[in-house]
């Protein structure tokens, strides 16, 4: 369109010319003059993003859009693509007639926003922009590939069974029904649980920890696995007693049987063995390949113990970007297909052997020479599946959710269509966590289970804080508006410029309202309307029970420091749907199962797209270390397979 309009223009000044060197009498007709439609300038306009405030700068021409920059915090490889593409779009078309980027909602709006506040300033017709006519692209056509391997959703597992598929001599594409990768893995806070003996050598073992332990090796078990479990951590246990190590205490068994039991024993220990076992291995793998973790652990909500590992990278962008380097390199054996929707499977003689898809009203046939992957993810941001499946939960139909928009189950349903078992499916969990306005995790100020506590509206404890997620959820959803407010103080911001595990600085978060700021209690009290005394005798209780001056009356376990030190901070939470725990029934090879319990040859699944391993609860920090571990299994099995 503006290489058209430059051309017009050169054609326009070579008719100028020759008009005035020709013959002077010769009057020749003069063009029709091109209405202008902007006031010449620079301007600038601003709206909220999804994390904060857009600042767009729009040059323009009388009739023309030149050049627009733009500052803002989006979350890095999905919100900041949606405004790189809305952008894009805005230049090229000299209209606000373009869509919204899908799985990116906010941003998008956002960027659209503070764009047209700038058109506004620079006197255009904003609906007449909004309603421009604009040329349509050429249409998509037809087409059909082959590759060693087909992966079905370009989140963490898909993109971590592409590279390993890829190490093991395969061909790979990979599609993704979404206009960027990154699923709910870009999004997520990024801990990756893992017994892991150099990080964790820093913490030392308190006694509530050591009767955690003891009262995990005592329970009753019936299940011969999980009682192999409990001896085998009896005997690391009383080896770890006997070396007098006073760091602490942890194992891929302790992790088992906190993994089983905080599911209430409904996961299959077979599939929880391999998930354990496999956990440092996963991260000494992702470090092979340039990516970074902190040197410490801490305890992420609902984890139950202190395992959780942290990126440097911010939520779980560094994830993704380890991934697209490696493929980025490997460019000419690994295809990435984004806005391409998977809609069936194809099957031939028993066996899976491709994908059916579209892109842009095209059909893409994708044909696979030794397997299929499935890891299209979960179904959380369906709100009729998830109706139709919970029997758990009062209604869900009005509870947000953390998921981006593409966590719809279409995997789920496509696996179901050939004949695969579902399991667990009834099992959806909700975190306490939510932000009130979109559901999202973005905002939570908290840093770790063990420096802060939750209180009502009335100021008042409710729970135990380093409970399992579903209990502390639980207990959200009988106080008042099924609303909290989270307290932290200066040690889990020593500074404003202190960042969230969402990328946010603390003095952002209050500057835009979504939390608040005392040098007292009493003054925090007033500004998050609680009452003032009995938010200071909820800190006050806290703190005795962190220095063993009374028991926790919530039976709390997981503490480090006192709530102490101004500044004291507050952040409003609500419950919100987080993750699904059913789904494909899948073998230690991440091979998939029919209903009868046979495998479905060619055809394998990882990630949140499975069920089995969570049992009714997900511990939290499992999920980035399931979908890495069955990913990798996932590209192996399905890249050596004959």
């Amino acid at each position: 369109m503006k290489k058209m309009k430059r051309v017009l223009s050169i054609i326009l000044v070579v008719a100028m010319v020759f008009s005035i060197v020709g013959c002077a009498k010769t009057q020749t007709p003069e063009e029709p003059k091109v209405e202008a439609i902007f006031k010449p300038g620079t301007y600038e306009g601003e709206a909220d993003g999804f994390h904060g405030k857009i600042i767009a700068k729009v040059t323009v021409t009388e009739t023309e859009i030149t050049d627009i920059t733009v500052e803002h915090t989006e979350t890095a490889g999905l919100g900041d693509k949606a405004v790189e593409k809305i952008v894009l779009g805005v230049k090229e078309t000299d209209s606000l007639n373009v869509p919204m980027v899908s799985g990116a909602t906010y941003s998008s709006t956002g960027i659209l926003a503070a764009i047209t506040a700038a058109l506004e300033k620079a006197g255009a017709d904003i609906e007449a922009l909004k309603n421009k006519e604009v040329e349509g692209a050429k249409a998509a056509e037809d087409v059909e590939k082959t590759a060693d391997v087909i992966i079905v959703g370009a989140g963490g597992a898909g993109l971590a069974a592409a590279v390993t598929a890829h190490q093991n001599g395969a061909s790979v594409i990979v599609i993704e029904k979404m206009p960027q990768v990154g699923g709910n893995t870009i999004i997520s806070g990024s801990a990756f649980n893992s017994a892991d003996p150099d990080r964790q050598a820093t913490l030392e073992m308190t006694d509530l920890e050591k009767k955690t332990v003891e009262g995990i090796i005592a329970a009753e078990q019936t299940d011969p696995i999980v009682k192999e479990w409990q001896a085998t951590l009896k005997t690391e246990y009383e080896a770890y007693l006997a070396s007098g190590k006073t760091t602490l205490f942890d194992s891929p068994t302790l992790h088992k049987l906190q993994t089983y039991n905080g599911g209430d024993k409904q996961g299959k220990p077979e599939l929880i063995s391999t998930f354990t076992d496999n956990t440092l291995p996963a991260i000494q793998w992702l470090e092979s390949l340039g990516m970074e973790f902190k040197d410490s652990v801490f305890t992420v909500l609902g984890a139950l113990w202190n395992r959780s590992h942290k990126p440097v990278k911010p939520l779980g962008t560094g994830y993704i970007e380890t991934y697209m380097n490696y493929i980025e390199a490997n460019k000419n054996d690994i295809e990435i297909m984004v806005d391409t929707t998977a809609k069936s499977f194809i099957v031939d003689n028993g066996a899976v052997t491709g994908v059916n898809a579209e892109f842009g009203g095209a059909k893409v046939t994708l044909h696979a020479n030794k397997g299929v992957i499935l890891a299209a993810g979960g179904f959380g941001a369906n709100v009729d599946m998830r109706e139709e499946y919970n029997t758990l939960w009062p209604s869900l139909k009005n509870v947000k959710t953390t998921n981006q928009s593409g966590a719809t189950g279409d995997g789920t349903v496509m696996a179901e269509e050939i004949g695969a078992s579902l399991i667990g499916m009834e099992y959806i969990q909700l975190l306490p966590m939510g932000d009130p306005v979109t559901g999202s995790l973005s905002g939570n100020i908290e840093q770790g289970v063990q420096n802060r506590i939750f209180v009502n509206k009335d100021g008042n404890r409710f729970v135990d804080e380093g409970a399992r997620r579903d209990v502390m959820t639980q207990a959200l959803m009988k106080q008042t508006d099924a609303y909290m407010w989270v307290i932290v103080d200066q040690h889990s911001y020593p500074t404003g410029d202190t960042k969230n595990n969402f990328n946010e600085t603390i003095d952002d978060l209050v500057a835009a309202g979504r939390a608040f700021k005392g040098n007292t209690l009493e003054e925090l009290a007033a500004q998050i309307g609680v009452d003032p005394a009995n938010l200071v005798n909820s800190v006050d209780t806290f703190n005795k029970a962190v220095d063993g001056t009374v028991s926790d009356e919530f039976g709390r376990t997981l503490f480090a420091d006192k709530i102490d030190t101004a500044p004291f901070y507050a952040g409003a939470r609500v419950p919100t749907v987080h993750h699904t725990m059913g789904g494909v029934e899948i073998t230690p090879s991440a091979q998939v199962l029919d209903k009868d319990g046979n495998i479905i040859k060619g055809l394998y699944a990882a990630g949140e797209v499975t069920g089995g391993i969570h049992g009714t609860n997900r511990l939290g920090g499992n999920a980035l270390a399931d979908i890495a571990v069955f990913g990798r299994i996932a590209g192996e099995s399905a890249a050596l397979a004959k």
